[in-house]
């Protein structure tokens, strides 16, 4: 009996492109990886040793990056004396808070343009996604005022405010994706047997999980790397990493260790949690993507 397998012949040209796709990988890897390594190694680093540098034309000095006497000076002095203890207590509240708060609403709102049709609907979704294209520095200057006027300046409930404000609508506009992807039965079924429509919400909430899972974690991405809320709305009680990493830079002095560390702080806890759970990222951000 004659084989059926497929033989597969490589042209010079997609045996090219894949050299040129492994060659851009490799340079990407180095080019996103190196930084991050650096800033990390650095953090362990006395100043003198951080800048010193192998001489002219000495290639195989390259080692000298890695010769050095680990300490621990730069991190203690930022939590013991810089007060980093509190910046990080207050990004987690401010970033956790407002992914909360947002999630909540957005899925409520999400939930109804979903599912019930009304006049305006369309014209109403698209107010709500057309307020997140606006600049964040075209609108500080009234929000600062409002805030102010509320006495929320340099409070960490009118940061998390802040950060609610423009990951709301986001929020809506993603989570409208996923339940548009349920089917209507199930909660028509529940609604046979009795249910209310909050409770039909509630017993569809776990197919949608991963989705609200994956929401979760951009929006404390986008509140956890944010200055320009943390610098303006938050100055004073409500400091974050970022702002307080701001800082560091002073006229007369730069301390780097002292950035690089702050750096490492401020990047490892949002590293960690995607690597935890990239899978489940994944396959929320894709969950919308092929209505059914």
């Amino acid at each position: 009996m004659a084989s059926r397998d497929v033989v597969r012949y490589e042209t010079p040209l997609s045996t090219a492109f894949k050299w040129l796709s492994a060659i851009f990988i490799a340079i990407y890897v180095v080019w996103t990886v190196l930084p991050i390594f650096i800033m990390f190694m650095s953090s362990f680093k006395d100043l003198l040793e951080a800048f010193k540098l192998p001489a002219v034309g000495d290639w195989g000095g390259i080692m000298v990056f890695f010769d050095f006497t680990p300490t621990t000076k730069h991190y203690y002095e930022l939590f013991a004396n810089l007060g980093f203890t509190t910046y990080l207590f207050n990004s987690l509240v401010a970033a956790g808070g407002s992914a909360v708060v947002s999630v909540v609403l957005g899925s409520l709102c999400a939930y109804s343009l979903s599912r019930i049709d009304f006049r305006g609907k369309s014209d109403l979704f698209f107010w709500i996604i057309s307020t997140r294209m606006a600049p964040v520095v075209a609108v500080m200057v009234p929000l600062y005022w409002i805030f102010r006027e509320l006495d929320l300046v340099g409070t960490l409930p009118g940061l998390i405010l802040a950060y609610t404000t423009f990951n709301l609508p986001f929020a809506i506009w993603i989570l409208k994706g996923f339940f548009d992807n349920v089917p209507y039965a199930i909660e028509e079924a529940q609604m046979v047997d009795g249910a209310t429509r909050f409770q039909a919400f509630r017993a569809i909430l776990p197919l949608v999980a991963p989705g609200i899972g994956a929401f979760i974690v951009l929006c404390i991405l986008f509140a956890w790397n944010d200055y320009l809320f943390a610098a303006i709305i938050g100055s004073g009680g409500a400091k974050t990493l970022p702002a307080a990493t701001r800082e560091l830079v002073q006229p007369q002095n730069i301390q780097w260790g002292q950035i690089m560390a702050a750096g490492v702080v401020t990047t490892l806890p949002m590293m960690f949690l995607g690597l935890v759970i990239r899978k489940y990222l994944v396959t929320g951000l894709t969950m919308g993507a092929v209505k059914e």
